[in-house]
């Protein structure tokens, strides 16, 4: 983990002018990679609750912005929701990893993502030095979707169909970063709650992206010996579901990540928000910092 370590050690004010110039010439070859390209990254509820984290992420953020990158930030909530909705005194269940969204349920997930994250996030961003825009996926039908029609009634859950990519290409084209709380809207312009790793895939396919970041609070992906798998195919990423390696909220971490990366993005991510800089090691180090994704014929 030597390069994770120099660019931990880089972050460091008290690091000297030399090693600093190094270090710039060092990750010279990833800023080339990835200027001009959209990079869309989905973080939590874990990182979101702890400021300093958030902090870092933000400036993070910033900083690939500064270097050419048109970051796109994708958020969940997943514990935000749940504590307003316990204060509320409203059940909720989950079926197959999604929440079970009535229209109470509905009014309260939007009023969190949209009404408290989404603005948080793009509070921090500013403070980083950086300009951002927080938008709804209903906000000019950014995000168009269908509700789930499968077993079981579970409300006002949806799929993305759609994305607008003239309005985000708008935005990214002013210098601005957007940070989209993941509602869908239908044909009827009602709103429809979407998992965030599906919104941010969705995204990140109708972008082009080279890059699908999906921040966690574990590692990455792990083998049967409970150690870290660097990479995967999407071949190896489909076996570890069916032998039942990967397990709960996993799943459909990878089934997003074998999406995007069978739809023309170059690589996924599943990497640890809760480790300070996590995008910067997972960018620009040799070894990044979680389980990558590439197609078969990548390998």
């Amino acid at each position: 983990m030597t390069q994770n370590s120099d660019l931990r050690k880089s972050l460091s004010p008290h690091l000297d002018a030399h090693s600093k110039a190094n270090f710039l010439v060092e990750i010279l070859p990833y800023v080339q990679q990835y200027a001009q390209k959209v990079i869309v990254i989905k973080i939590g509820g874990n990182v979101i609750d702890n400021p300093q984290l958030l902090s870092d992420f933000c400036h993070d953020i910033v900083l690939l912005r500064s270097l050419g990158v048109f970051p796109i930030i994708v958020h969940g909530g997943g514990p935000q929701i749940n504590a307003y909705l316990k204060k509320l005194k409203i059940k909720t269940d989950f079926v197959n990893g999604l929440r079970k969204t009535s229209a109470e349920v509905m009014h309260v997930v939007e009023m969190v993502l949209c009404g408290h994250i989404n603005k948080k996030i793009t509070a921090n961003i500013q403070q980083a030095g950086g300009m951002s825009i927080g938008v709804s996926g209903r906000d000019n039908k950014l995000i168009q979707a269908k509700a789930y029609t499968g077993k079981g009634d579970i409300g006002n859950v949806g799929y993305p169909t759609h994305i607008n990519t003239y309005m985000l290409n708008s935005i990214l084209k002013d210098g601005v970063i957007p940070v989209i709380a993941p509602i869908g809207c239908d044909a009827y312009c009602q709103a429809l709650n979407i998992n965030a790793d599906t919104a941010a895939g969705e995204i990140a396919i109708a972008m082009s992206a080279i890059r699908l970041l999906l921040l966690t609070d574990v590692d990455g992906i792990k083998d049967k010996n409970n150690q870290l798998l660097t990479m995967l195919t999407t071949d190896n990423a489909r076996e570890l579901i069916t032998h039942e390696v990967a397990t709960g909220g996993m799943i459909p971490k990878l089934e997003t990540c074998i999406h995007v990366v069978e739809n023309h993005v170059s690589a996924a991510v599943i990497i640890n928000g809760t480790i300070p800089h996590a995008c910067l090691l997972e960018l620009f180090t040799t070894q990044g910092g979680g389980t990558l994704i590439i197609g078969n014929e990548q390998d």
